[in-house]
């Protein structure tokens, strides 16, 4: 049973006749005596932690409807570190708005919530290390601190009082933030240690398949868990999965999924992923591998992401994907329609062409496989359902393929191979109807950026007024006449 917060125990509410006769009782007797008002003060504090109300908060009250399952760490830290998180932005939120009465009750629950988590997980994990004892120590003291400085502003009426009291809450509530972030990554990396350890250590397939689906299970949680991934070698456990042919297709696909949300270039995470560089090799290889083997559509989505990922993360990876024939493996692909038929793949090998297109080497490669013909038809892509994702997958596309051409087209070979198969057409037409790039400002930059260049070495293949008003002009004087057109549908 769980003390009320800021430590007070009987002597702060009994009388002082009533402590005399505690203290000639038996420690039993006053223990049991005890017992018996801190858990009244326990109903008490639940009580006021969730009162009926109608306010439009709070439905929110009941945040923890289940606690997770017994013996699962991992869940627990996810779904506490969840609750508490929710209590300190919502706190933040009334304590703005001076509702002081709803700041101290949601103290007071997060109160509760802090020390049932710090209890629940010691209750199942392991023994924890001193410097997890020393902030668990902090972040209670600063728990109980806000629930008293908040029950004190309760009682004041003077505003320029209670105004500098908020300043005090507001550090507190931040210092509390800090301590929580602070025990919630240490308990967290303990965590995904414990799970990189098992793979590594485990000689059962079924084993390691379900290991490795529990990470890719935690990469959906956030940036956070990436960069923690990152931080403790999860990515180079995944390495050995990936080049591991005794393996089934299935798990190296969560492993390649694995790779891909920790190598995103959305997440902030890159700085510890420098180990990564040591088996980067063999990850790409075994990548390319996944691709150009891979019995469907799913499998395929999954290698060629990771392979996208990585090619913002080193220039160094384009040149292996070079050296390892991936443009004739990735081109191959497209037209198998088992493997690529969403756009949601084809973004992902349009990526990896446009970085791999900075090579000057790679304008050859692109023209030897019928590549051009390739990005001309991704400049048409189109959604078939029209939901937005799918709407924005394809902008995706064909902004990256006007991307790639404009680079690729560096090389007049590939200029006069774009011109041929009328890509400046395509290109013109994307930037005078907005319904055919769905009015995206990106992907019009991109096409005029493309138009440009392949105008700078076929001028020939303009009308005098796309060259007047697309060429000519400064970039962004075309981009506004483009973008402000409007359709006739008479």
């Amino acid at each position: 049973m769980m003390a009320l917060p800021g430590g007070r125990h009987l002597d702060s509410v009994t009388l002082p006749g009533q402590r005399l006769h505690l203290m000639q009782v038996d420690s039993v007797q006053r223990w049991m005596e005890d017992l018996k008002l801190m858990t009244e003060c326990e109903c008490m504090c639940v009580l006021q932690a969730k009162p009926i109300s109608l306010e439009e908060d709070a439905q929110g009250d009941l945040i923890l409807a289940g606690g997770p399952g017994p013996g699962d760490p991992l869940q627990l830290l996810l779904k506490r570190g969840w609750v508490i998180s929710t209590e300190l932005r919502r706190i933040g939120q009334k304590l703005a708005q001076d509702r002081w009465a709803r700041v101290h009750s949601m103290s007071v629950r997060l109160t509760c919530h802090a020390r049932s988590m710090v209890s629940e997980y010691s209750a199942v994990s392991r023994n924890s290390s001193k410097e997890m004892g020393q902030i668990e120590k902090l972040l209670m003291e600063k728990c109980s601190e806000l629930s008293a400085v908040t029950e004190r502003c309760l009682q004041v009426e003077n505003e320029h009082v209670l105004k500098s009291m908020k300043a005090c809450v507001s550090e507190t509530l931040s210092t509390l933030g800090q301590h929580f972030g602070q025990l919630l990554e240490l308990a967290l990396t303990r965590e995904v240690q414990a799970l990189v350890r098992k793979i590594d250590a485990s000689d059962n397939i079924y084993t390691t398949e379900s290991t490795t689906g529990n990470l890719f299970s935690l990469t959906q949680e956030g940036a956070p868990l990436c960069r923690i991934i990152a931080k403790v070698d999860g990515v180079l456990c995944l390495a050995d999965i990936l080049t591991d042919d005794s393996h089934s297709e299935a798990t190296r696909a969560e492993a390649a999924a694995v790779v891909a949300q920790v190598t995103s270039p959305h997440l902030p995470v890159t700085q510890h992923l420098s180990s990564f560089l040591e088996s980067m090799e063999e990850i790409v290889t075994a990548l390319v591998k996944l691709c150009q083997e891979a019995s469907s559509g799913e499998v395929f989505l999954l290698a060629s992401a990771a392979l996208a990922n990585i090619t913002f993360f080193d220039t160094m990876a384009c040149e292996m994907l070079l050296q390892l024939n991936a443009i004739r493996v990735l081109l191959e692909a497209c037209s198998d329609k088992q493997r690529v038929d969403t756009p949601y793949t084809r973004d992902q090998i349009v990526t990896i062409l446009a970085n791999m297109s900075v090579l000057e080497q790679c304008a050859s490669d692109i023209i030897q496989e019928n590549g051009v013909q390739l990005i001309m038809g991704m400049l048409s892509e189109k959604p078939r359902s029209g939901t937005p994702a799918e709407v924005a997958a394809c902008e995706r596309v064909q902004q990256k393929a006007a991307v790639t051409l404009a680079r690729l087209s560096r090389d007049p070979d590939v200029a006069r191979e774009a011109v041929r198969l009328s890509c400046m057409s395509r290109l013109i037409e994307l930037c005078r109807s907005p319904s055919e790039r769905n009015s995206s400002d990106a992907v019009l930059v991109a096409c005029l950026a493309a138009l440009r260049r392949l105008a700078g070495v076929c001028p020939e293949g303009l009308q005098d007024s796309d060259f007047q008003q697309l060429v000519q002009p400064r970039l962004v004087d075309s981009f506004l006449l483009c973008s402000n057109m409007e359709e006739s549908f008479v």
